[in-house]
């Protein structure tokens, strides 16, 4: 329960993050093994994620490079709509975002915690113009990272912009309960997300 970390989080006690590709992980967990500084790491990625094809890395990806707190997407730099999201709906955004013409910019915060105001703030700018930042999860809107984050994404947001939330409503369970309830539900909060 992600929420349940993010509570404690405080003082800079530990890391908590939410990687979406096996690059990621592993700088993730060289860069923990390097940091003088010993504090926990909370690592919340689903096993969905090891057998989604989307979900891979290449060689390159893991030998070079580093761990990247937010993750950008160059694609669609000219989008007046950037959702932000972490963790395995963004697969879910992009599968659907890639049938259609126009698609706003989708962008990874893959660590929560210390957030990464200035990462996030510096990657933001660069989508000259967004007029409206969404906010997107999987989760209920009681749980999840959304009210961890809702004051750390108004404090970071480009001039002029708004912020908005796109997810379950609240609920008292973390899970619909049937598959099919699931999916539908699942939809609506892409289709919702896209525009």
């Amino acid at each position: 329960r992600l929420e349940r970390f993010l509570q404690l989080s405080a003082e800079g006690n530990f890391r908590v993050a939410n990687c979406t590709t096996p690059a990621q992980f592993f700088h993730l967990l060289r860069k923990q093994a390097r940091d003088p500084r010993r504090r926990p790491l909370v690592v919340l990625t689903p096993k969905s994620l090891l057998r989604l094809p989307a979900a891979a890395s290449s060689l390159a990806d893991l030998t070079g490079g580093a761990f990247r707190a937010v993750l950008d997407d160059p694609a669609a730099i000219e989008s007046p709509r950037v959702l932000v999201c972490s963790g395995k709906v963004y697969y879910d955004l992009m599968a659907e975002a890639e049938k259609r013409e126009r698609r706003p910019a989708i962008v990874r915060l893959e660590q929560l915690y210390p957030f990464p105001a200035e990462e996030l703030q510096v990657t933001l700018a660069n989508h000259l113009k967004a007029r409206e930042i969404v906010w997107v999860q999987e989760e209920p809107r009681n749980q999840g990272a959304w009210r961890f984050l809702h004051e750390r994404l108004q404090a970071v947001l480009p001039a002029g912009a708004t912020l908005s939330y796109v997810g379950r409503p609240e609920r008292a369970s973390p899970a619909e309960g049937y598959p099919a309830a699931h999916a539908k539900e699942q939809a609506r909060i892409v289709g919702e997300a896209l525009g």
